[in-house]
Parts: C-alpha cells; structure tokens; sequence
C-alpha cells in the first residue's frame, strides 16, 4: 500500500477509521504542553491522555488533571481503573470536559499500577474488564475503547488474547489498541517491558482476522511511514509511542504519507507556538514544562545539538518566555548557513 504521493489514497484515508493514526499515551510524557505541540505536526492524528486513574477524576483537581486546548481535538482520555462505577463516573466527568473518547488502560506493567489492580494485570481478568467497559459505554455516548497487550507472564499465547477479545467483544467493544509485545508483570521495569519482550505482529494480524469488525490498532516499535504503510495492510490503525516524542517530526513525515498533508519546515512549527506559549505564561505556567517537550524537533539535523543545549540550559530561567525556543532556533539557522 503505497501511500506517499498519492493524493488519490491520502483522501480516501481521511475518510477512514478514525484511529488510522493515534499518538499513543504516555506517562509523564504526553501531557497537554506535549499533545499541543504534536497537534501542530499532526493535524490528523487522534491523541491520547496520559493514564489518569478514576479516583483521581473522582476527587482529586480534576481541572489540573483534564484541562486541554481545544486545539487537540480529536482527543482521548485514558482512564486506569478496575471498579466498574468508578469508571463510569470517571468517563462521564470526562465527556463532561469535552473528550471525543474515553480509553481503559490495561497494558501498563508498572508495580503502582498493579498494586491497584489496574493496567495490564487486568489481562487476566477479561471478565472484569468486559464489566468495566459495559458500565463506561452504558454512561457515555463518545467510543469506549482499551490498550492492551497480547499478553502478560505466562499467559502468552493468541488463545488466551483472542478469549480476551472475545469477552470484550462481547461486552459492545468495538476499537482495540493492541500493544504487540507482553509484560512482564515482575522482574522487568516498565521501560524494559517496552523494550524485552519481543514484537509480535503476527499475533495482532490473526486478531484482526477473526474479528474483521473490530476496529484494531497496532502499537509497539512503529517508527517510520513505510511501517505504518505495511501494518494498514493489516490491521485498522496505527499507534506511535516512543518515536513521536524522541524524534517529534516523524509525525509530519507519518501526516504527509498518510494525508497528504504539506510537511511545515520545523522553524513553522516553532513560530506556531508562540501564541500558545505566551498565553500559558500569562497563565502562570513555567516555559521548561513545555519546552522540554520540544528538545526533539530537530533530531538529525545540523545544529540540533545546539538547540537542545541552549534550549535546556535557559529554559528554566526566571521570567523565561518563546523567546528562548526562538533563540535555540535561531541557532539551527545559523549552524546550516555555516554548512551550506
């Protein structure tokens, strides 16, 4: 499936699944500073929350917890919980907010997760999860959907997947994000579980087959467009994780391939968030909660060096403003002048 350069195809895309191209969540990570910045690569692409477990949406500061820019529609909340009325309650406050989707987390390996019975333990309790996402889509009207894995310890094998699909299938699940690796419940880190069980998109591929109406989302290791291009051969979708934030602008090239969409030099993408920046530090926001999400722009190109060095040496200075990114910028442009 050749898509890049292919206007023909690129339209027809944006008349597909909406999850044909996701961000995936990620903790620490994709919060709304991060997902603000990979709107203006991604015009497309569904975004993702980091996971916030229901106890917190219940009662804790739910406008730190769930305020984003409107800008990042379309856009999901993941939810981490085991409680089938707390995920309900978790969902409606949620789509109160102005979610487009509301995404139960059962992949994470972590052992905080875990030690709540939350994550990807709930792997092995496909009933459970089934209640969980029975009571979510009997509150809202948005999609309800899960992340999971194909598995966790020893329960790894495509019967033990497919009887957890088919348990949620039962329950009206119709979208699926599949990381293709298992976790490792103990003995494995959370940045080793993304790392050490190896990739198995095979797996993901039967799954789609024997469930051809499920909407099914491929994430794990997906870094470039021709890969994205093979697995929509495949399945319904795809999630980028890791990549999308260590090399941002892969999201521009993922947007032409797939859209159609003119790739923005990297300097358009600085300039476009100066209104964003200068209005969160009106706010009282700090600039490094942004910037941080942003040292990866230039990955790979002349002067990238020197743009993350400045950018990480003055963005925590006091009073701090775009100023700074357009000066580590600026930099960039001065390192290719200096090579051309």
């Amino acid at each position: 499936m050749e898509i890049q350069g292919n206007p023909q195809q690129a339209s027809e895309n944006r008349r597909l699944s909406p999850w044909l191209f996701c961000i995936a969540p990620m903790m620490d990570w994709t919060d709304r500073h991060c997902r603000f910045f990979h709107r203006q690569l991604a015009p497309h692409a569904r975004l993702y929350t980091e996971m916030v477990t229901a106890g917190a949406v219940l009662h804790g500061d739910r406008a730190r917890l769930l305020d984003f820019d409107a800008a990042e529609h379309p856009l999901a909340l993941q939810l981490g919980g085991h409680e089938p009325a707390d995920l309900a309650a978790a969902a409606r406050i949620g789509v109160d907010f102005g979610y487009d989707e509301i995404n139960l987390n059962v992949g994470c390996p972590s052992d905080r997760v875990q030690s709540g019975r939350f994550g990807a333990c709930l792997m092995r309790e496909p009933a459970l999860v089934a209640d969980c996402v029975a009571a979510m889509r009997a509150a809202v009207s948005v999609p309800v959907t899960v992340k999971c894995r194909i598995g966790v310890d020893d329960q790894d094998d495509y019967e033990g997947l497919h009887r957890f699909t088919e348990t949620l299938v039962g329950a009206g699940l119709g979208v699926l994000i599949v990381h293709a690796r298992k976790a490792w419940l103990h003995g494995l880190s959370p940045k080793e579980n993304r790392e050490i069980p190896p990739l198995n998109y095979a797996r993901v591929y039967q799954l789609k087959r024997e469930f051809p109406a499920l909407t099914i989302v491929i994430n794990g290791g997906i870094v470039a467009p021709d890969a994205a291009a093979s697995h929509l051969k495949q399945v319904d979708g795809v999630m980028l994780g890791r990549a999308a934030y260590h090399d941002p602008y892969v999201l521009a090239r993922m947007e032409q391939s797939l859209f159609g969409t003119p790739m923005p030099a990297r300097e358009e993408i600085v300039g476009q968030m100066a209104p964003y920046i200068t209005d969160q530090i009106a706010r009282g926001e700090a600039l490094h909660h942004i910037a941080r999400h942003v040292l990866g722009l230039y990955l790979g190109e002349p002067g990238a060096r020197a743009f993350r060095r400045y950018l990480s040496e003055h963005m925590r200075a006091a009073g701090a403003g775009f100023g700074v990114l357009a000066d580590a910028a600026a930099l960039v442009c001065e390192h290719a002048r200096a090579a051309a």
